[in-house]
């Protein structure tokens, strides 16, 4: 595809720093990068969650480059990816942040038209987030931040990340969320743990963004699901159902269902059908391009999926190609 002005919010880089600081320091907190017989890397985070193979186009931003112009894709917002950074301690998370945020910012620089990307803050230590927060939000070509969808044992709606959440707020930076995997023995055959287990665990987080109170709280608040929300919008009738009937779900002025529109979706659903669902229900202006670049599972052609589905009109399209992340990444 000839390259156009397109966007995609769902691309996932392992900066050769970040590596070498997980490879060279992660063992004390039980994590490490390993090859296996072939010669691939992978980051293995103790015993349940092995990240990769981690490919040259992980890393390498003139094969990215390629690949980008390949797809039609003219820019891509960079993002860290499993396992982020809350396995290290306080020390090592600062450290990995900061690696990974840097690099970033250089990619930016050296490709000021093509990259941009999403900070990683050490959420474990609500101060260290801090931190590096007012650091990284002052490197050119960061747009807003990445988290995960659970943090350790900290759901969304703990009060520890309530300033960390504000801070954001008032930098206008929005938050783009991504699953980290629900780790269950049901979920280990068919590759369940991401055809199922991630959909679920986006649902879940933004469930806990909504009835634990933080869409309300910080009302300039932007947060971004992955996978075209994953399960949250075929929930909607059950969240209101339980906001009726069950004491503890009324912990919000209004609605469930009503607050699906403070979301923005990226396009990761796989089905036409379903993007134009999500389109009848929050609207084309809250959906932006994503592809998961450079899983398996990705969008071989992001752009190409859009522009053919025979439900949009052109201007929605190009709301979804670029316009709409153009506006809330200020670009």
């Amino acid at each position: 595809m000839a390259r156009t002005q397109t966007i995609d919010t769902h691309a996932h880089y392992f900066p050769e720093s970040y590596l070498k600081l997980v490879a060279d320091l992660g063992k004390r907190c039980g994590t490490t990068v390993v090859t296996d017989g072939s010669g691939a890397r992978f980051i293995q985070a103790g015993l349940a969650l092995r990240t990769g193979p981690i490919t040259s186009q992980f890393y390498d931003l003139d094969d990215r480059l390629k690949a980008m112009d390949r797809t039609g894709v003219g820019m891509h917002a960079l993002s860290l990816t499993q396992p982020m950074v809350y396995w290290a301690d306080d020390d090592l998370g600062l450290q990995l942040s900061a690696a990974f945020n840097d690099a970033v910012s250089a990619a930016h620089r050296r490709h000021p038209e093509r990259f941009i990307g999403f900070a990683c803050l050490p959420f474990q230590n609500a101060r260290l987030a801090l931190e590096e927060l007012e650091r990284a939000a002052k490197l050119p070509g960061i747009r807003g931040i990445y988290m995960a969808t659970a943090v350790r044992d900290r759901e969304l709606s703990d009060r520890s990340f309530f300033p960390v959440y504000e801070r954001i707020a008032d930098l206008g930076l929005p938050i783009f969320l991504h699953p980290m995997m629900i780790n269950n023995e049901r979920l280990k055959q068919y590759y369940l743990i991401n055809i199922c287990g991630n959909p679920f665990d986006t649902a879940i987080a933004a469930c806990h963004l909504i009835f634990g109170g933080v869409m309300d709280a910080f009302p300039k608040l932007e947060a971004s699901l992955p996978h075209a929300g994953g399960a949250l919008p075929i929930l909607r009738g059950r969240m209101d159902r339980g906001f009726q009937i069950r004491g503890e779900c009324k912990t919000v002025p209004r609605p469930p269902s009503e607050y699906l529109r403070r979301f923005t979706y990226d396009t990761i659903s796989y089905s036409e059908d379903q993007l134009m669902d999500l389109v009848k229900l929050v609207g084309a202006e809250r959906i932006l391009m994503g592809s998961d670049y450079c899983f398996d599972i990705a969008y071989e052609e992001p752009a190409r999926f859009v522009t053919g589905v025979k439900g949009l009109t052109a201007e929605q399209k190009s709301q979804i190609l670029w316009g709409n992340a153009a506006r809330l990444l200020k670009l």
